[in-house]
């Protein structure tokens, strides 16, 4: 019943936070985002097996309130209830228009796809698939830059026609199934077993289909960089670090169980999208002159590097993959941040720009260039574990191809260095360029900033308990 408390509680405080108005509405946001960490943190700190919870939902489709908290369930419900409290802090002296919907909705997208994460009905993982897009859609397309309509429309009309896809092989493959609950996770892999190999080639393309569209996979990420760019940074920081990791864990959970023949026929062609992926997104990443942008494509090529370790179904890669789930979350969040900061200071996000930030504001610097190091995999922060342990995975494939792959993917992390640090130098060192209000962070911020910092360093030296959290689930998945 406890797990429930991880959906309901920002699914309320949502629903009530269209009636309250002003500084309320932050504190109502602010008290439900700090209860869901609380909850979840007790909950995955004591629990050492996998928990359930069950009842009737919808008897006349078969489909049942169905809820499950493994090591992978409980680290991605505690990786959303810790952004969203960042998120809420870092946020709290600027001003937004319409607050309560704002607030509302954000929420509302918390327990939808906190719900993704727990769901063991495929019925119900679908429902909260979609509950939590909606109020996403409406935060992209209300507040945010110029193009936000149109950037917004194309990024609905993707995962909008992957979930249709998505829908169709869910209710196909529990139409196979003879039991009373059809959409059970373990009568789903059964139904998925039954198929013959034909059903189970193009069942496995309409539901990964939906899931590349979320991670997002090349070349199905063309909605990501121009969504990035004209979201609000709270809004860009759930999309990033939150909703993609809803298509990663679809592919480990919904697809590779239920559909395992077909996810190793077409493995290698998986990752080669994945491989190209990285490439192709890091070069376009050292080209960019705008901040957000280049962090969007920089994220592309971080997803594409997880989607070729699932793919490679190895247990070291699975592993990673789950540890560097949380890792990526936690640094892409700081990142944001960072440069939400840097834009409300100097007003532009293009490096062409910025120069100096070093002299006026140490503090963001220093966080800054922590954060670069992270996310560019360096030892003794939270991002070398996870990736060391997806190259190994990739490494160990049983692929006759594995080592170009390797080779071809560790492209990244030169690439990665490459632009990474030419950002930091080209924002933060050399001469001001442009005036600003030269503050460094405010009380709030450097909050917010604290609880990541401090996750990326304890977390790169001692990464023992994600380890020991995540690793009987990788387990259950590669023997």
């Amino acid at each position: 019943m406890i797990l429930l408390l991880f959906i309901l509680i920002p699914f309320l405080a949502g629903c009530l936070s269209f009636i309250f108005k002003g500084d309320a509405v932050k504190s109502l946001a602010l008290i439900s985002t700090i209860a869901t960490l609380a909850v979840t943190g007790y909950v995955t700190a004591t629990t050492a097996d996998a928990i359930y919870f069950s009842m009737q939902w919808l008897p006349v489709l078969g489909a049942e309130l169905n809820v499950m908290g493994d090591g992978m369930s409980l680290m991605l419900s505690l990786l959303v209830a810790l952004v969203m409290v960042v998120i809420v802090i870092s946020n709290w002296n600027k001003p937004v228009e319409k607050t309560s919907a704002y607030y509302g909705l954000m929420l509302l997208s918390q327990a939808g796809i906190t719900g993704v994460f727990l769901a063991n009905d495929a019925l119900l993982f679908y429902f909260f698939w979609e509950l939590a897009l909606i109020p996403v859609y409406f935060l992209c397309s209300q507040w945010g830059g110029e193009k936000r309509i149109k950037v917004t429309f194309k990024f609905f009309v993707y995962t909008f026609v992957g979930s249709l896809m998505m829908l169709s092989a869910i209710i196909l493959l529990a139409s196979k199934s003879p039991a009373a609950n059809p959409y059970a996770w373990s009568n789903i892999v059964l139904a998925g077993s039954m198929l013959s190999p034909i059903e189970q080639q193009w069942v496995f393309w309409l539901i990964f289909l939906a899931f590349a569209v979320k991670m997002p996979v090349f070349p199905f990420h063309t909605w990501q960089p121009d969504t990035y760019e004209q979201s609000s940074t709270p809004v860009t920081i759930i999309l990033s670090a939150l909703m993609v990791k809803m298509g990663i864990f679809g592919v480990v959970r919904w697809l590779l169980p239920v559909l395992p023949d077909a996810a190793t026929f077409w493995s290698d062609t998986v990752i080669i999208l994945s491989v190209i992926g990285i490439v192709y997104a890091s070069l376009l990443a050292i080209v960019q002159t705008d901040l957000k942008k280049l962090v969007a494509y920089m994220s592309i090529a971080h997803m594409g590097l997880m989607c070729a370790a699932a793919f490679a179904y190895t247990q070291v890669g699975m592993h990673g993959l789950m540890v560097q789930m949380f890792n990526h979350g936690i640094n892409i969040t700081g990142m944001w941040l960072i440069i939400s900061m840097i834009e409300n200071r100097y007003g532009t996000r293009d490096m062409r720009q910025l120069g100096g930030m070093a002299t006026v504001a140490p503090h963001i610097t220093i966080a800054f260039v922590i954060l670069a190091f992270s996310n560019i995999a360096l030892p003794l922060t939270s991002g070398f574990v996870g990736e060391f342990m997806l190259f190994n995975g990739i490494f160990q494939s049983q692929s006759p191809y594995n080592i170009t792959y390797v080779v071809i993917a560790g492209l990244s992390i030169i690439l990665g260095a490459y632009y990474v640090l030419n950002m930091v130098l080209k924002t933060a060192f050399g001469h001001v360029v442009v005036a600003g209000n030269n503050k460094d962070m405010t009380l709030n911020e450097s909050i917010a900033m604290a609880l990541i910092i401090a996750l990326v360093l304890f977390l790169g030296v001692y990464p023992k308990p994600l380890l020991d959290l995540t690793q009987s689930a990788a387990m259950m998945m590669i023997p």
